[in-house]
């Protein structure tokens, strides 16, 4: 036991030597030191052909700014999220290997009640660290990508709080805005650039040096240079998705003809490997420069030597999943590779750390990745006993004033309610937590049209919204408000994205078009088969739009083929067709093209308003002040097509919540088992389809 002891403060020692020889060679856009590799330039020291070593890539992805093991939504602990959970396994990753390098994926800046306090409610000033950098800063990140996340808040605020000057339109030139606090460590984005300027928005990528303790062919320990490539990535997207924030300010080259002009040129530059940063999952269709997740097709890029991805939430590698982007020819989801590479996606909210342990040669010139001795894995802040390991004490002292300011501003009250509004059983039918949404969004675009557009006054003004939180993350991920009293984190619970109001012009077909699309949230059943049929299909719920007006009637038949699904479909008892038209309160990211819906693609928006469907809500329950069932969380407008079938159709939900489906309307519900055997704290419910 002494020996480990003495062992593992040897090694915890080491790294933090390493640590302190890492850097970023430049801080312009063409990082890079100008070494070819070979041993002449790496720092006159001499290493002997044969040398190996080992360089350990850490990974967070998809933080999500939750920094703490904390709810803001439910105002109370929650042990499976938090960066201070995640920076304990980052501790006990850098004690095991001598040779680490700590990176983050993206999806940093965005994603809790503290990120948007800081960029909406209190904004933080220019020489002000957002709370989620400070924690990074003092873990001692060695880089960094950016994710589609970091553009909600607009690009004002991203150039400032990485510490950038965006020469952008819309921006004073780069000569007249101060220079703000920021991340420590380079951050890097190749596929997005400045129509102004015509060049990355980000440095395209950063070549770190770093010394590395190596083992020479002689056996004997010897400190060795090696410069690390970093490149990072964001998927395309962003350009609909946060098209009121980009639009003609920025556009998006495709990642593998990107990948082809840097790599090249980083090599040139003296990296000795490249790490691909790519905020994107795997998809091995056809290649397209605009497709969302392109890391399939990245690996595929000469040059490549291990990829951090991220951006899909998932687990990677894993031996049991059933994900089907982890399935794919050429993806081993045991050894973690793609097509040869070394990769890894280390889920999302804090909740897993990455490690891909490379094995280096060296031959005397150059060192080269042993991917058959190459090792990685996904390591869970959640032990083999269910607990999870502690919270690095220090990060909430770093945090606390940020934090405590964040509570208080979500417990202001705003309102009341006579009953629980939930999202459990939302994908049955449950309206108890949307309704209130579609309310506040279609009164707000019916009163601005009557005053600002009379020539669409006549049109209905309808809305839909989906239940954002639907289980995707475990029994805690639903949205969960007590009756009782109503406060700005119960909305932010109703609500969950930083969005803004759109209202989209269609007609009768598109409408029903887009009720299609909202249907692939089911799996197909077939009546005749006798064993359990799994009803939720992996299409997320926050694409599952939907109607809560008793005006408008549909039902959804889950016997039929995708886009054949929506019966019966009328407006005030009329048959919905294509001579009708509507207007329909969404958000932005739907009407500008989120989720692929078909039509929406930002030509058929009317009104983009300035603003946040959470803050329109937030005013609609005030005005209202009391929020009732009846009034606000009982109208259905859809019913699945009443079918008998030969077995179980069954789904997950949370545990012992059974109750909450009579008290939202919902008929047919059971409960199967009090553990689905997700391990995510759910329990197997079936529905009878003939209710």
């Amino acid at each position: 036991m002494q020996l480990h002891r003495i062992r593992a403060a040897l090694l915890a020692a080491m790294a933090v030597a390493a640590l302190a020889a890492c850097g970023s060679d430049d801080s312009n856009s063409n990082a890079g030191s100008g070494s070819n590799g070979d041993n002449s330039n790496n720092g006159n020291v001499s290493i002997p052909a044969g040398t190996k070593s080992t360089l350990a890539l850490l990974e967070t992805t998809d933080l999500h700014t939750n920094v703490l093991s904390y709810d803001y939504f439910k105002l109370a602990e929650d042990k499976s999220i938090g960066f201070e959970r995640v920076a304990t396994l980052i501790k006990a990753a850098r004690a095991e290997f001598p040779n680490s390098m700590l990176l983050d994926n993206g999806d940093t800046t965005q994603g809790t009640a503290l990120s948007d306090y800081q960029a909406l409610v209190k904004p933080i000033g220019c020489s002000e660290t957002l709370a989620m950098y400070k924690v990074m800063n003092a873990a001692g990140f060695d880089g960094g990508g950016i994710g589609n996340h970091e553009f909600n808040y607009g690009l004002q605020y991203l150039s400032q709080v990485t510490g950038n000057r965006f020469n952008v339109d819309g921006l004073p030139d780069p000569s007249a805005q101060q220079t703000c606090a920021g991340p420590k460590f380079p951050q890097v984005l190749a596929n997005v650039y400045s129509v102004k300027t015509r060049q990355p928005l980000f440095q395209p990528y950063a070549i770190l040096n770093k010394t590395i303790t190596a083992t020479g062919p002689d056996g004997k320990t010897v400190s060795a240079p090696i410069k690390v490539g970093i490149i990072g990535f964001a998927p395309p997207a962003i350009l609909s998705w946060d098209k009121r924030w980009l639009d003609g300010k920025v556009y998006t080259e495709g990642v593998v003809e990107t990948a082809k002009k840097y790599i090249p040129e980083m090599r040139a530059k003296g990296a000795d490997l490249i790490v691909v940063i790519s905020h994107g999952g795997l998809d091995n269709s056809t290649y397209s420069p605009t497709m969302e997740n392109g890391s399939y097709h990245l690996s595929t890029v000469d040059g490549v030597d291990a990829m951090l991805i991220g951006h899909s939430h998932q687990i990677f590698p894993d031996a049991t999943s059933t994900v089907g982007q982890f399935n794919l020819p050429g993806v081993d989801k045991v050894k973690g590779t793609v097509n040869g590479v070394p990769t890894v996606m280390a889920n999302y909210w804090g909740k897993h750390l990455g490690v891909v342990n490379l094995a280096l040669n060296y031959d005397g010139k150059k060192w080269s990745v042993d991917r058959a001795n190459t090792k990685v894995e996904a390591r869970s802040t959640q032990n083999a006993d269910k607990t999870y390991v502690a919270a690095d004490a220090s990060v909430a002292p770093a945090i606390d004033t940020e934090h405590q300011a964040t509570i208080q501003y979500v417990k202001t009250p705003i309102g009341s309610t006579n009953y629980r509004m939930t999202s459990y059983f939302a994908d049955v039918g449950d309206p108890g937590a949307i309704e209130i949404v579609n309310q506040a969004q279609a009164k707000y675009v019916k009163d601005y049209i009557t005053a600002n557009l009379p020539a669409l006054a006549s049109l209905p003004v309808l809305s839909v919204s989906a239940p954002f939180k639907s289980g995707f993350g475990g029994g805690n991920d639903y949205t969960d408000v007590a009756m009782g009293s109503l406060a700005i984190n119960n909305a932010a619970d109703l609500y969950l994205y930083p969005n803004t109001v759109y209202a989209v012009k269609v007609n009768g077909d598109e409408l029903k078009a887009w009720l299609e699309t909202a249907a692939k949230r089911f799996n197909r059943i077939d009546p005749a088969v006798t064993a359990e049929q799994q009803l939720i299909s992996t299409f997320p719920g926050y694409n599952f739009d939907m109607f809560t007006d008793t005006d408008m009637q549909y039902e959804i038949d889950v016997t039929q083929a995708v886009g054949s699904r929506i019966k019966n479909l009328t407006y005030k008892g009329l048959p919905v067709t294509a001579a009708m038209d509507f207007i329909v309160a969404t958000n932005n990211y739907r009407a500008s093209g989120g989720g692929n819906f078909p039509g929406l693609d930002g030509t058929k928006t009317v009104y983009a308003s300035p603003d946040a469907n959470r803050d329109v809500l937030i005013q609609y329950v005030k005005d209202i002040t009391n929020v009732t069932r009846v009034a606000n969380g009982s109208a259905r407008s859809w019913h699945f097509t009443k079918v008998v079938t030969a077995g179980d159709v069954v789904f997950s939900s949370g545990v012992g919540v059974l109750a909450q489906a009579a008290a939202g309307g919902v008929a047919g519900v059971s409960l199967v088992a009090a553990d689905d055997g997700s391990g995510k704290n759910l329990s197997k419910y079936k529905i009878d389809l003939n209710q």
